[in-house]
């Protein structure tokens, strides 16, 4: 899970290929037909206005009107990059007042049944979760319970340097700590049995078992340590379990009826099933049911692209928090690519806010573009890299090069990780 994702072997989507937690295709899945004489699975036309043929990028907001030509190019865009990447299905959502809108869904949600991804399947959400356990806390800090720079070893006791490190400093990934799925017998004690069951304490005795990276505020560091810590931080102060606090005041006040912060392996229904090449054997299984209490406050959320689309401007605007809160949750530091900074919970990547997320047979890339009022989410079933890179990303990038030029996210080639 760096950045974004809930990834064991990586992290964060935007920090570690172009955001922030953690296969081979199926009949058609790159060409856009879920099996052969099926019709293309395009779920919900792109909507469009009156346009030229040939369309420029608005100068007023950057974004390109979505006609029919620009929805075609995004359709080849799409495909190109299911067909490189290998990816099962794919759903794209564009948003923007006076634009129209473009959403579209392609290849198979289930490759044993060639069932075609549509827009109303729930996906696993990964890191996307990091957002919504930061907002828990946020409120806290509205409603005078705690405050951004407390000691977390004032509410959790055995966290090395917890004297010195702020609830600021675990929001922002610059606490040192280490993160817990990047330990190596971690990742083998969960690819041997994946369905296995983790509590909170067990995930930071894996990440105090080694030294702190850096001094407290020093660096940036994408560690779903710190979000397990945050977690805690809210159950202590509510009284309530986290599943709870972000159910009734989060997704609740937001007006999330699918979205659902789950308490076992199972996935409300519809729901697309998931695909990893993080296995025992490295080759690629189906991952739908394997228990995500492993990413717990850092990654184990379920949602679908409705509630994404709706989330990503709540989150960016900080509908549900004080003018001030929001305003200290968007200052970012730099990350590890340029244009991009890391915020509490949050990022800012070439323009775009939000937070991307990934865990074995997921991504989700929810995010809000504040100069065109613009949203853009893109969820599918497959977390697996392709040349060292988050397909999220790849798709993120063919699709925001189309549309707003000037804000192409992540706005360069990624690196692959130095680890996880």
């Amino acid at each position: 899970m760096k950045p974004t994702h809930l990834r064991l072997r990586r992290a964060c989507a935007a920090a570690a290929a172009a955001g922030v937690l953690i296969v081979p295709a199926a009949a058609g899945s790159a060409s856009g037909t879920s099996v052969p004489g099926r019709p293309t699975p395009v779920s919900a036309a792109a909507t469009t206005s009156p346009a030229p043929t040939t369309p420029s990028p608005d100068t007023g907001t950057g974004f390109t009107p979505l006609t029919p030509a620009v929805a075609a190019q995004l359709d080849a865009a799409v495909r190109r990059v299911m067909r490189e990447a290998q990816v099962p299905g794919v759903t794209v959502g564009l948003w923007a007042p006076g634009k129209g809108s473009y959403v579209r869904s392609f290849g198979v949600a289930d490759k044993a049944t060639g069932a075609p991804m549509t827009p109303d399947l729930h996906v696993r959400i990964g890191s996307e979760t990091k957002t919504f356990t930061v907002t828990a806390l946020l409120q806290l800090v509205d409603r005078g319970k705690v405050g951004l720079d407390d000691r977390i070893g004032d509410f959790v006791a055995g966290v090395p340097n917890g004297d010195r490190i702020t609830l600021r400093e675990l929001a922002g990934m610059r606490s040192g700590l280490f993160n817990y799925s990047l330990d190596e017998d971690f990742v083998k004690k969960f690819e041997a049995a994946p369905e296995q069951s983790f509590t909170p304490q067990q995930l930071l005795d894996v990440a105090f078992e080694h030294p702190v990276l850096f001094e407290p505020g020093a660096e940036f560091d994408y560690s779903n340590t710190n979000l397990i810590l945050l977690g805690l931080v809210v159950e202590k102060i509510t009284g309530r379990p986290l599943h709870e606090v972000i159910t009734e005041d989060v997704l609740g006040p937001a007006g999330l009826r699918r979205t659902v912060f789950p308490t076992s392996p199972a996935l409300p229904a519809p729901y697309a099933h998931g695909y990893t090449d993080q296995t025992a054997s490295g080759k690629v299984e189906d991952s739908t049911h394997w228990n995500p209490s492993w990413a717990w406050a850092a990654g184990e959320m379920v949602s679908d692209l409705q509630d994404l689309r709706s989330w990503a401007r709540t989150l960016a605007t900080g509908t549900l928090l004080e003018p001030a809160t929001q305003a200290e949750r968007l200052k970012t530091t730099p990350m590890d690519i340029p244009g991009a900074g890391y915020g509490l919970g949050i990022f800012d990547v070439q323009g775009w806010i939000g937070h991307n997320g990934s865990i074995p047979g997921y991504e989700v890339l929810p995010v809000y573009l504040p100069s065109a009022q613009a949203t853009m989410v893109i969820a599918l079933n497959t977390d697996s890299q392709y040349e060292g890179q988050e397909p999220s990303t790849l798709f993120g990038e063919a699709v925001t090069s189309i549309v707003t030029p000037d804000h192409v996210y992540p706005g360069h080639k990624p690196v692959a990780p130095k680890s996880g």
